[in-house]
């Protein structure tokens, strides 16, 4: 009885070893399993997370890059600009990058549509031009988190043109105003004594910021006269006056205001520079695109060159604009016979004997 109770304790005992020990290794294989679960969640979220980091650190450096290599007077990069400035312009990069060594400024050169463009598009980051962004681009601008910065540069005056046979170099603005909306076409109707023909009104390019100038001024909202004709630039409409008798030309002062510069002589040469009266005041009195009456607002065709920046952090095109609007790139301005727009004027009256 006792055996049977031994050998059923014994059955018993090896009955609940074998139960003990299957559930130990049941429970130790799920605890297994699950640490390895754990383990294997917490590799792949610290994978993720570090996968995360790298790129993130890989998109800093990358969008860093520039700003590390590029300081105010240190770096590379290209500037568009109207065709207009390019005398001007060239004179300010060129002094500028001979200051700075280290810092390499190319610009281009194209009409004032395809400037405007070139900033929207982030192509350049800095442009020249006559034109302020409409509130429309600022917001689009704004909405892409880009600030756009505008700063005053130049004051410019577009200046009207005519062959050297032409004897009429004194044109009331109100004429003016009137060949633009095609009720004078002739020459004889600005003067009754002349011998030439048609006028033949040449500007830069459609999509110039000269011809959007008198646009926008005498409210011309339809396409220009058929007595109207583009060329490729300034200089080519310089050319095309030179050798035509009955052409009026529209250029920027900038090409012919340098008394420095032996192309701006040139071209000053070849045509003659016609003197406008102002807008409403009829008294006889007729300005030249000269610096003072610029300055004054006398002759009544100029208008302001700006600088415009989408720069995210300080870099060279930051310091080139910065350099331009202070003493050295406003000496230049006046040197190239436009009129600062960040430097006081100082006006000193000649008499002549």
């Amino acid at each position: 009885m006792i055996s049977m109770i031994k050998l059923k304790g014994m059955i018993m005992t090896t009955f609940i070893q074998n139960f003990i020990n299957i559930a130990c290794r049941n429970i130790f294989a799920a605890t297994r399993i699950k640490v390895n679960r754990s383990f294997n969640e917490y590799l792949f979220k610290g994978s993720r997370y570090l996968l995360l980091g790298l790129l993130v650190s890989f998109i800093s450096c990358r969008s860093g890059t520039t700003e590390l290599n590029e300081t105010p007077t240190r770096g590379n990069i290209k500037i568009t600009a109207d065709e207009s400035f390019q005398p001007l312009i060239d004179a300010e990069v060129s002094t500028f990058t001979q200051l700075y060594t280290n810092a390499k400024i190319k610009p281009q050169y194209k009409p004032e549509y395809d400037v405007i463009n070139d900033f929207m598009n982030d192509s350049v980051k800095v442009i020249v031009t006559s034109k302020r962004l409409t509130e429309d681009q600022i917001q689009y601008l704004r909405d892409t988190l880009v600030i756009a910065r505008t700063i005053a540069f130049a004051w410019d005056a577009l200046t009207l043109v005519t062959n050297k046979e032409n004897l009429d170099t004194l044109i009331k603005y109100s004429d003016i105003r009137e060949i633009f909306l095609g009720n004078k076409m002739e020459w004889k109707d600005l003067d009754p004594k002349s011998k030439l023909g048609g006028i033949r009104v040449i500007f830069d390019n459609t999509k110039s910021g000269n011809i959007r100038y008198f646009k926008e001024l005498f409210e011309i909202k339809t396409d220009l006269l058929e007595n109207f004709y583009a060329v490729k630039s300034n200089s080519e409409v310089i050319d095309f006056v030179s050798r035509n008798r009955d052409a009026l030309g529209i250029v920027s002062v900038n090409w012919i205001s340098d008394k420095d510069d032996s192309l701006s002589r040139s071209f000053k040469k070849k045509i003659n520079i016609v003197a406008v009266s102002q807008q409403f005041i009829d008294d006889g009195t007729y300005y030249r695109p000269d610096q003072g009456f610029i300055y004054l607002k006398s002759y009544p065709f100029i208008r302001e060159i700006f600088l415009i920046n989408r720069e995210t952090f300080n870099g060279l095109g930051a310091g080139f604009i910065q350099w331009a609007t202070a003493e050295q790139g406003q000496l230049i301005v006046l040197k190239s016979g436009l009129v600062p727009s960040t430097m006081p004027i100082r006006l000193v009256k000649i008499k002549t004997e």
